[in-house]
């Protein structure tokens, strides 16, 4: 197979633009986290941490995140949910996730996996930063990014946990909206 010079630059052109726009392929495995406010679509990233994903999208298949709080919002920094007693130490019947740690920057709107001391210990917990946490950088697994709906996740209320918690509506691997 041979590739002209110019369908070389077209096709490295476009892949910078979606790198660099973040916009969705239709490879991509997306993720659909519904909230009173709006759609947030998540781009899993399994190219850094496989497990992860494939925790979260048997999770989501399973209906395991619908009606889950936001149990720990703290503006600035991140919203976490996951947990379905809602005290931020609950767990699905699943099996823990070794840790995936990776160079990926923690910056608006990545998705790490929440955790405990042990660096093992992910379960279905997971966070949405709101600005750069650079100090997380290798200590937790980022497994997505949101492509879209940041300003629902903004939209939800503050606190440890908050007064009154918003909740996952419906969570769902994009293509299986059951």
């Amino acid at each position: 197979m041979t590739i002209d010079r110019r369908s070389f630059v077209a096709g490295a052109s476009a892949a910078a633009t979606l790198a660099a726009t973040g916009v969705a392929r239709a490879e991509d495995k997306l993720v659909n986290l519904d909230t009173v406010y709006g759609r947030t679509v998540i781009k899993m990233r399994p190219d850094i941490a496989p497990k992860h994903c494939a925790q979260i999208e048997a999770l989501c298949k399973q209906h395991f995140y619908d009606g889950v709080i936001f149990h720990r919002v703290i503006p600035g920094f991140m919203a976490q949910t996951g947990d379905p007693t809602g005290t931020g130490m609950g767990k699905s019947k699943m099996p823990n996730v070794p840790a995936e740690f990776s160079k990926e920057k923690f910056v608006r709107g990545t998705v790490g996996m929440a955790r405990s001391q042990d660096e093992n210990s992910a379960n279905c917990q997971f966070f949405i930063c709101f600005a750069p946490a650079r100090y997380l950088e290798e200590q937790y697994t980022v497994w997505g990014e949101v492509v879209s709906g940041m300003e629902f996740i903004d939209k939800i209320h503050p606190g440890e946990p908050p007064k009154d918690p918003d909740k996952i509506v419906k969570m769902r691997v994009a293509g299986d909206e059951s």
